[in-house]
């Protein structure tokens, strides 16, 4: 415990009863507070504050930009929690992907994160819309209620109509870091400055390229890497066409978390499928969902009790072990949002047009859907793939045979395996190097 400097002390310098204490003549000049507090707040660690926790205590949601103004509470979506979390200095975690409906709770989770950052843990921060048009009104609906029913948020950030502000639409500074708000359309926008945190919103809207320079994601990704392990880079998104969806290009490389809810009546865990939610024809009104487990009908009212206890599982393994990839359909819709009864009207009304069918499935189940019909040649090539490994002679195959392609520094051979009604499989390809003067 520190004690009080005699008056009889030898030392030189300001006794304890002056200015500057043991820092002597350090501290004698104007501004030295504001140096020592921005010194100590570079020393201090990150919080142990999660981002959910940081939500449920300071978190307010305006009338402005939610339809249930008020306090956050995450038990209203527990299946953010997790998704939050990753996003704390804490947690190892450096990419979260999101594949998701529309309308489940993603963008205000990440506006929690923005908020937490100002006040828990400031750095640089990039947030990135499909448009620069959008990054606008995002700023006007849904980032100036953040920072204005926040108290903990007002007071760091300054409004915009400050002469000292610093801060404009697209751009909000804050003791420790700043806030950069731009379009995917805008490779200005994406390599601006440097970027611990990054949130990167509605991907599969992005344009192919940011004014010719490159994939948005990329450009962006890179303004992080300074940061190395401290970073945190969130993806999020609904997915649109298959093998043309951002979203689920990532996720599919990620370890691909299902939210996985218990039956009310057995027990089961399972994750909710669309093809399991049944009605009778003609009665939306009529719909429930169907225990994989124990075929029991499981009404609607037990949903709240359900994502209470439901737990995110992973069901694949990451090519990236610090990324982490989530999906999640409007089936888990808490009550009093879009209930399985609207969900069915929804579909019944979609029958008949596929672009309606499209939009059911990219916005209510959060899949992506495949183009038939016109379907570009290379897509249904897709499609239509099966997996084995090189190698191999998958089961249908009778007889095998191989063809050489014979080049000046090399010969390439083809093996492949012949079935019934003159199926093959290209069992392996080999490429020797050298022409024929060699061999």
């Amino acid at each position: 415990m520190y004690a009080p400097t005699s008056t009889n002390s030898p030392r030189s310098g300001p006794t304890s009863g002056e200015s500057g204490d043991d820092l002597g003549g350090l501290t004698d000049f104007d501004g030295a507070g504001e140096i020592l507090r921005a010194w100590g707040n570079g020393l201090r660690p990150d919080p142990d504050l999660t981002v959910s926790e940081w939500a449920d205590r300071h978190r307010m949601l305006s009338g402005r930009a939610s339809a249930e103004p008020g306090r956050y509470r995450t038990v209203r979506t527990p299946y953010m929690r997790e998704i939050m979390d990753r996003l704390s200095p804490g947690d190892p975690t450096q990419r979260i992907v999101f594949m998701k409906a529309a309308q489940v709770g993603a963008t205000e989770a990440g506006h929690n994160w923005i908020g937490f950052a100002i006040h828990q843990a400031p750095g640089p921060m990039l947030a990135v819309q499909p448009t620069v048009e959008l990054a606008k009104r995002n700023s006007r609906q849904r980032i100036d209620p953040l920072i204005d029913e926040s108290p903990e948020l007002r007071e760091r950030v300054k409004p915009a109509r400050s002469r000292d502000a610093g801060n404009t639409m697209l751009s909000k500074e804050f003791a420790g870091g700043i806030l950069i708000m731009t379009g995917a359309n805008s490779a200005v926008g994406l390599r601006s400055t440097p970027a611990r945190y990054i949130f990167l919103d509605e991907v599969d809207a992005y344009p192919a390229s940011a004014d010719e320079e490159g994939d948005p994601v990329t450009l962006a990704e890179a303004r992080s890497l300074t940061f190395a392990h401290r970073r945190k880079v969130l993806l999020v998104s609904t997915p649109t066409i298959r093998g043309l969806s951002r979203i689920e290009r990532e996720y599919e490389a990620s370890d691909q978390r299902r939210f996985f809810v218990p039956c009310p009546h057995c027990g089961a865990m399972q994750w909710l499928k669309f093809d399991r939610l049944r009605w009778q024809k003609g009665r939306p009104e009529t719909a429930e969902y169907h225990c994989e487990g124990c075929e029991t009908p499981i009404a609607e009212h037990h949903k709240t009790a359900m994502l209470e206890r439901g737990e995110w599982r992973a069901t694949a393994t990451a090519a990236d072990p610090t990324t982490v990839g989530y999906h999640l359909s409007a089936l888990y819709s808490p009550i009093g949002w879009l209930s399985w009864e609207r969900i069915v009207r929804a579909w019944d009304a979609a029958q008949g047009s596929d672009e309606a069918i499209k939009a059911f499935r990219n916005t209510i189940l959060g899949e992506t859907w495949v183009e038939t019909g016109e379907a570009p040649d290379w897509q249904r090539l897709y499609d239509r793939r099966e997996r084995w490994t090189s190698g191999t002679v998958p089961a249908g195959g009778l007889f095998l045979t191989a063809g050489a392609d014979v080049q000046k520094d090399r010969i390439e051979v083809d093996v492949w395996a012949w079935g019934r009604g003159l199926e093959s499989w290209l069992v392996d390809h080999v490429v020797i190097e050298g022409g024929p003067d060699r061999h």
